[in-house]
């Protein structure tokens, strides 16, 4: 529901270049070349639906303001545990009504996704195949080429030593497993301001 009201919010040339901080030429440009997908009004001015602003910011690593994102937030679920997986997957999305929510089971997916979607929140389980949850989360947050997400660790690891590791490297919340659902749900909450 959401998302439809997200789709039917339609910004001119003008908003657009004020939402990105550009003159409202270089909108026009943007869309006149094809960069940013836009449609005209039967007096000829251009018209752009959030939807497509958002995924060309996304896709240019801006700052995306508080106003366009709501109801658009995406979170990219990792973990090897397919079933763990997808319960995480169903209760968040029950629960956070407008979510895009990817997942993936190993390493070399989750940096696949990491680089296409550039989702605001990641779930990182640590102990993965392929590349490892400690190498994932080092290259997450010394690169803008993922788009800045917050990272929420998740691990089975009991260890002091693997929490202070994340830590250091600056995640936002960490969680041992057993999980519980709805401690993930509040963090939520409390950082994406919902």
């Amino acid at each position: 529901m959401n998302k439809e009201k997200n789709r039917a919010r339609v910004y001119s040339a003008l908003e657009v270049a004020n939402i990105c901080g550009v003159v409202n030429q270089t909108a026009i440009n943007w869309i006149r070349k094809g960069h940013l997908k836009a449609f005209k009004t039967p007096g000829g001015q251009y018209r752009v639906y959030s939807e497509d602003l958002l995924i060309f910011m996304r896709s240019r690593n801006m700052r995306i303001p508080l106003e366009l994102e709501q109801g658009t937030h995406t979170l990219l679920i990792v973990d090897d545990d397919k079933g763990l997986n997808n319960v995480l997957a169903k209760y968040m999305g029950k629960n956070f009504e407008g979510f895009q929510i990817y997942q993936a089971y190993d390493g070399f997916e989750a940096g696949t996704l990491l680089a296409e979607k550039k989702p605001d929140l990641i779930f990182l389980d640590l102990n993965l195949p392929g590349i490892d949850g400690f190498s994932l989360c080092s290259k997450i947050k010394e690169s803008d080429a993922f788009g800045k997400p917050l990272v929420f660790v998740m691990t089975s690891l009991s260890d002091e030593e693997s929490e202070m590791r994340v830590r250091a490297m600056g995640i936002e919340e960490f969680f041992r497993k057993p999980l519980t659902l709805p401690d993930l749900a509040d963090a939520m909450k409390k950082h994406l301001n919902l």
